[in-house]
């Protein structure tokens, strides 16, 4: 017989007050998932690298990789490893994940909604989302700014650059629902995190 568990509907928009239209997802994952694989799930759908330290966090707390290079560095955190999304969130909480120290991408994790599902251990879904997640090392927010205005005069040295940086070709408007879909799943597959 499963054990009951919680399916979780979160809604997690990057940089809340700096995109409009806002850059967001939308994703189920059981209560059990631990937030080291939420990161995981995270990056997935945004199109992130995980090439970055992150760090969750709600009032006081942090949870964050305390593996051993990190360890001594982070002494009142939490590891996130050891952590389950069901003992963080609760119906309509908030939840701030921070990827990359450096850019600074902060994220807003928020509970849609809490149901029971009798499925054991972790998994997750992407259902949705908008816009195209910036990419790596950009600067943050700034520098992605500056990074959209080059783009958009592709014949100029600024343009071609960037675009060359950026793999070739960006669209801040596009979505690629299936892609994440399927990155998220490699995840679910996947038993580290």
């Amino acid at each position: 017989m499963a054990v009951q568990t919680s399916l979780y509907t979160l809604h997690i928009q990057l940089e809340p007050l700096q995109f409009d239209p806002p850059i967001w997802r939308r994703i189920q994952v059981t209560g059990d998932c631990s937030l080291r694989k939420l990161h995981h799930f995270i990056q997935a759908a945004f199109g992130w690298t995980s090439s970055h330290l992150h760090e969750f966090s709600e009032g006081l707390n942090r949870y964050m990789p305390l593996d051993a290079e990190f360890a001594d560095m982070f002494e009142d955190a939490l590891d996130d490893r050891k952590i389950k999304l069901r003992r963080v969130l609760k119906d309509s909480d908030r939840l701030r994940y921070l990827y990359d120290f450096g850019d600074s991408w902060q994220h807003v994790i928020a509970v849609e909604a809490i149901e029971p599902c009798d499925f054991s251990g972790t998994w997750c879904k992407l259902l949705d989302g908008a816009r195209a997640c910036p990419p790596e090392d950009v600067g943050g927010v700034p520098g992605y700014q500056h990074f959209l205005q080059n783009i958009q005069l592709p014949d100029s040295d600024e343009g071609r650059n960037a675009l060359e940086w950026a793999g070739g070709s960006f669209d801040a408007e596009l979505f690629d629902r299936r892609a994440a879909a399927a990155a998220v799943q490699r995840i679910c597959n996947n038993f580290w995190g």
